[in-house]
C-alpha cells in the first residue's frame, strides 16, 4: 500500500476506534479455523439479551483474490469478492446478498502518494452511486463523501472532511449530513512505550442546537493487556480491558454505566476471539 492520504472513511479514524472500538454490552464469541489448503472459516456468535444470532464466514484467497461468503441465522448469503491490486494502488470490490436482488454493488478503491479515491455503484436499473476522494499527503488531506440516487435524481449524502496527521497526533474535523452537522476529533500518543493516548469527539447539530461530547483514553498495562475508558457528556461511562492470552486471541471485559443514574445496573459485555 502506498503512502498518502489514504481513503475519505480514514479521516477520524483514529480517534474513532479509540473511543468506541472494541465496547460492546453483549456476549460475542468468534472462533476461526484454517483448512490445509487454506480457507479460513470464522464462526460468530453474539447474545443480545434474550437474542443470539450467529453467522459463519469463510474466507479463501487465491493469488490476489479474496472471496468471502457469509451465511447468517436469518438464512442470508453475503458475498464479496475482492480483487487487490489488479494495477498499482488498485483495489476491485464486488458484493451481493441473497435473496435481496438489488443488493448488487461493484467498488473501486484506489490510493495514490497524493490522493485516495473510493467509488461504488449499484447493480441495479436505477442505482446509487457513492464517490469519495482525498487529495494531500499523509500529513495534509481534504476529501468530500457523496451518494446520489439516479432514481430520485438527488444526493442522498454529503459530506466533506479535512485530516491532519503528526507523528504523535491526529486532528480532524468533518461536516456531515449536508451540513447539519459538524463533528471534531483529536487523537493524541502520550506515551509511545505502553501506548497510553487520548481522544476526544465533539460533534454540534444545527437543527437541534445539540452537542456530544466524548472524551477516552488507552493505556497498556503490560505486552499483551489493554486498559481503555470513556465518558459523555451524558453522562455514560465505559472501560475495558483486553487481554491477548495468545497471539491473535483476545479475551474481552467491558462495563457501561450511567454516572447520572448509578442506581441502575451496569451493563457488562465479554468478548472472545479466538485464532490458531
Amino acid at each position: 500500500m502506498v503512502k498518502g492520504p489514504g481513503l475519505y472513511s480514514d479521516i477520524g479514524k483514529k480517534a474513532r476506534d479509540l473511543l468506541f472500538k472494541d465496547y460492546h454490552s453483549d456476549k460475542k464469541f468468534t472462533i476461526t479455523t484454517y483448512s490445509p489448503t487454506g480457507v479460513a472459516i470464522t464462526s460468530t456468535g453474539i447474545k443480545k439479551g434474550e437474542l443470539f444470532v450467529a453467522d459463519v464466514n469463510t474466507q479463501l484467497k487465491n493469488n490476489n483474490v479474496t472471496t468471502d461468503i457469509k451465511v447468517d441465522t436469518d438464512s442470508n448469503l453475503f458475498t464479496t469478492i475482492t480483487v487487490n491490486e489488479p494495477a498499482p494502488g488498485l483495489k476491485t470490490i464486488f458484493s451481493f446478498r441473497v435473496p435481496d436482488q438489488r443488493s448488487g454493488k461493484f467498488e473501486l478503491q484506489y490510493l495514490h502518494d497524493y490522493a485516495g479515491i473510493s467509488t461504488s455503484v449499484g447493480l441495479t436499473a436505477n442505482p446509487i452511486v457513492n464517490f469519495s476522494g482525498v487529495v494531500g499527503t499523509d500529513v495534509l488531506a481534504i476529501g468530500s463523501d457523496l451518494s446520489y440516487d439516479t432514481k430520485v435524481g438527488e444526493f442522498t449524502k454529503f459530506n466533506a472532511g479535512l485530516n491532519f496527521t503528526k507523528a504523535d497526533l491526529v486532528a480532524s474535523l468533518t461536516v456531515n449530513e449536508k451540513g447539519d452537522a459538524v463533528n471534531a476529533s483529536y487523537y493524541h500518543i502520550v506515551n509511545p512505550l505502553n501506548s497510553t493516548a487520548i481522544g476526544a469527539e465533539v460533534t454540534h447539530r444545527f437543527s437541534t442546537n445539540e452537542n456530544t461530547l466524548t472524551i477516552g483514553s488507552q493505556h497498556a498495562l503490560d505486552p499483551l493487556t489493554t486498559v481503555k475508558a470513556r465518558i459523555n457528556n451524558s453522562g455514560k461511562a465505559h472501560a475495558l480491558i483486553q487481554h491477548e492470552w495468545r497471539p491473535k486471541s483476545f479475551f474481552t471485559i467491558s462495563g457501561e454505566v450511567d454516572t447520572k443514574a448509578v442506581e441502575k445496573s451496569a451493563k457488562i459485555g465479554l468478548g472472545l476471539a479466538l485464532k490458531p
